[in-house]
Formats: structure tokens, sequence, C-alpha cells
């Protein structure tokens, strides 16, 4: 059994290690017009080769209505995931999603939506609504009944997907071996900014994008 075991240890490290040795890491850096690092900025890496993998964006997330403000101001999910919407103010919302920038749905797609979320009463619960969204892209959250309300959902089909930090930047440590494209995406770059492509390798690749314009600042 002990012999058994030392096998089957010996078996995942070597797998472990050559996963490892057949990953890249990719670091992408996002700038405003200005030279300033971007927050919020979604960075996807489309790898070429199929690799060992990696785990899946989390397929669920809530949104909260809180002080007549959506947060966060920026979700990433994977297409296919569940989006819960929670009203944590007293007023209802009437919450929209609609294709932001230059796409568009189709017209029977469901990742178009209204849905009316009751204000919360104090001492209950707060109240939620849900939708799921199935094809890839960037949404626009609005309120019918509050002009000021708006954040974005974006909706991915690569698993190496993430928002930049305060620093502009992202980190991918497990991009498979090879050539992959880097796709950048802003709320307020209303054009589409033009696939980079890397070759993820020994070296680390860096890659630094800049937008076209200078992100407002969000209200608080």
């Amino acid at each position: 059994m002990a012999a058994h075991a030392l096998r089957t240890l010996a078996a995942m490290l070597c797998l472990g290690a050559a996963s490892a040795a057949h990953s890249a890491t990719v670091s992408v850096t996002v700038i405003d017009r200005d030279g300033k690092p971007v927050v919020d900025a979604v960075v996807v890496v489309i790898p070429a080769a199929a690799g060992a993998g990696r785990a899946p964006l989390a397929a669920q997330a809530t949104i909260a209505q809180t002080g007549l403000r959506f947060v966060p101001a920026v979700t990433v999910v994977p297409v296919g995931a569940r989006l819960t919407f929670t009203n944590n103010d007293q007023w209802e919302h009437h919450v929209r999603g609609s294709a932001a920038g230059m796409a568009q749905f189709a017209a029977n797609s469901a990742d178009g939506f209204s849905l009316r979320v009751a204000g919360k009463t104090e001492g209950q619960p707060a109240r939620s609504a849900d939708v799921i969204v199935s094809q890839p892209g960037a949404i626009l959250l609005g309120c019918h009944l509050h002009a000021s309300m708006s954040a974005h959902i974006y909706v991915s089909d690569s698993p190496w997907t993430d928002r930049t930090g305060a620093d502009g930047g992202v980190v991918f440590n497990d991009v498979p071996n090879g050539v992959a494209q880097v796709r950048v995406w802003h709320a307020d770059q209303l054009t589409d900014l033009p696939l980079r492509t890397v070759n993820a390798g020994a070296q680390a690749a860096q890659v630094q994008v800049q937008l076209q314009v200078v992100p407002r600042r969000r209200r608080q």
C-alpha cells in the first residue's frame, strides 16, 4: 500500500511539473491616453494551444444595488453564468441590461434583459432577481427609474480573463506555451482595440495596451 501511494504521489508530481513546463506567464498593463494606469479594464488572453486547462471563472456573481449604485462597477463572468441582482436600497430598481458599445445582441437573445427588484423593507432580507447570460460580450447595466445608475458585465469565453487593479496590471501564470492573443476592453473605450499577439514561452510575455481615452471617474 505504501509503495502504491508513493508511486501515485510521484505520478502527480510529474504531472504537475509537466504542466508547469508547458505553461507561461503573460503580464498585461493597461494605461490611458495620458499614460496613467487604468483600473477595471478587462483583459482576456486566448491561447492558440489547448494546454492543460485552467479553472473556469465563477459561474455565479452577485451585483448589489446600494446607494443608487451598482456594486461592483464591472463584473466578469463566463458564458452561462447566473447573475443575482440584490437591492439594498429602499427604492425599487428596474434593472436593464443591453449590449455595450457598438455591439448588438440578436433580437431573441436572452442577454438583453429587464427586471424589477423591489426595495428593501427595514428588518427584512433584501429582494433579489436572477438572470443567466448566454453569449460572450459586454453588457451595459442601467436602471429605468434612476438614470444615474450604470455598471457593466463582461461575459467571457476564455478562462484567462481578469480585471486590472489600481496598478493597471493583470498577470496570468498558467497560459499554455505558444502564440496567444490578448484582448482589452474598457467601458469608456467605445471602439474595439486591436487584438495583440504574444508568444508565451520560457520568458514572461509583457504587453502594454493604451486606451484612446481617459476614463471618467465613477460617482462615489
